[in-house]
Order: structure tokens, then sequence, then C-alpha cells
């Protein structure tokens, strides 16, 4: 008995340990960017500001050029997202009801913007839009967000398509009712948490997205990502702090608001070929 409550004893003193170093290395980083968004003075190597307040703050909203990046990051990000399930959601149900040859190979076609280093395929499509004038415009932007967010709009909603059975689409029909009202009616609410997390998953990456925003954008559309590379590069890192801040606090706030729906059911689904 005693060699078991030794042998219980040590196994639990190791899951603190690695509990700590995970709490350390996941929740570290975030907690001193805190510190320093609130930073009055810091000067490396200190662990902690000296002093304290809300001058990089003002300094940050008082920016018109950073302050109007928040709110085109913010528009750019919910277009993308409306376009996104406009053009992936008839995909991804195609992919999920209707067999068809090379079915598989069509959905991993959608990964492979995500499969290769990002710089490479925003350059190669730098030189298409330089040729189509859509360098520094609004609508390039757009395409490059949209390509950059395909897979989760395709593979997600297409693995919560396949959770709805046939034969409920097939009882709304026999009552009378078309393809069209019986998809709004009953596929799409069914499927309803799959779509939620691809979405949130769209407006995360768009709201994140940098090097492509950052190539095709400039220079006159400017997010909040590709600013938040100026900022570093010109000002203390106590700026940097407070503009990563701002640009964290939509995505905390959707997931608070959706995290029943961010289930790992929802998410293993939608990866399943």
């Amino acid at each position: 008995m005693r060699r078991l409550y030794y042998t219980l004893g040590k196994n639990k003193f190791w899951e603190y340990i690695v509990g700590a170093v995970f709490l350390l290395l996941f929740y570290g980083p975030l907690v001193h960017m805190l510190f320093l968004s609130f930073a009055g003075e810091y000067q490396y190597p200190d662990v902690i500001p000296q002093t304290y307040g809300f001058r990089w703050w003002e300094y940050i909203l008082q920016r018109d050029t950073l302050v109007s990046s928040i709110f085109t990051s913010l528009i750019l990000a919910i277009v993308v997202t409306f376009i996104s399930l406009l053009v992936c959601l008839p995909a991804a149900y195609a992919i999920a009801r209707y067999k068809f040859k090379g079915r598989s190979l069509v959905r991993l076609s959608f990964l492979f913007t995500n499969a290769f280093p990002k710089m490479g395929i925003y350059t190669a499509m730098a030189v298409i839009f330089y040729k189509l004038n859509l360098i520094g415009t609004f609508t390039g932007v757009i395409l490059v967000h949209i390509i950059n967010t395909m897979m989760f709009m395709v593979w997600i909603p297409s693995g919560a398509f396949r959770t709805v059975h046939r034969q409920q689409e097939e009882s709304a029909r026999d009552v009378g009712a078309g393809p069209l009202r019986t998809f709004f009616m009953i596929t799409l609410p069914m499927a309803k948490p799959g779509i939620i997390v691809a979405s949130l998953y769209t407006f995360l990456g768009s709201m994140e997205e940098a090097q492509g925003s950052l190539l095709i954008g400039l220079p006159n559309v400017h997010t909040m990502p590709s600013q938040l590379y100026g900022i570093i590069m010109s000002y203390p890192d106590t700026a940097g702090a407070v503009f990563a801040v701002i640009l964290l606090i939509p995505s905390i706030l959707l997931l608070i608001v959706f995290r029943k729906y961010l289930s790992a059911k929802a998410l293993s689904n939608g990866m399943k070929m």
C-alpha cells in the first residue's frame, strides 16, 4: 500500500511539473506581452517594467494610420468570411454528398495552399496580381485571404454536412419541400456547428494574415498585422505589445462567445478524408 501511494504521489509530482512547464511556455509570453503593453518605462533585460501607464496606448490610438488599420482589418475579415461562405459552402456540400471520381483529390487540393511556404505562394500571386492591376487594392487582399482560408471553409463544413443523414433530407423532400428549402431548413441548421467553427477560423485567419497583406496590399491597404511589422521595427517593444493586444481582443471575444462550438469533434469531422 505504501509503495502504491509513493508511486501515485510520484506520478502526480511529474504531472504538476509538466503542467507548470506548459503554462510557463504557453501563457508566459502572453502575460509578458500584457505587462509590456501597460509599461511606462521598460529596460531590457528586466523581466517586468519599472513603471506602468497608458503612454503607448495613447500613442497608438492617436495615430490615424494605425486606428484606420484596425477598422480595415475588421472589415476585411468580415468580407472575407462572408464571401468564403458563399463560395465554399456549395463546394463543401457537393464534396460531402456527391460521389465522383477524384473526390478525395479535390479535397486534398484545398490543402495545397497550406502545405507550402506562404511567401513563395504570395510571391507568385503578386506577379499575377501585378499584371491584373490588383496590387495595392482591397480586392487583391481579399483574394489572398480567401485562398489562404479555403481549406478550413471546405474541409470542416464538408465534415459537418456528412454528419447529416440523407434520410432526414429525404423525409423533408417527401412532404413537399424543394431542394433549396430542404438545404436551408434541414441540412444547414444541422451542420451549423461545423460551419460556425470554419467561419471562426476564417475570420481569425484573416485578422492575423500578415505576409500576404503586406506583399499584396501595400502601399494602399494597411492591415493591423502589416502595420505591426513597422511598429516593431521602428518603436520600442511596448508599442508593439499594445498593438498586439488590440489585435488579440477580437479573437478572444469570438472564442468566448462561440466556445461551445469549438469542440475537437467538430474539427476532427472536417479533417476526415
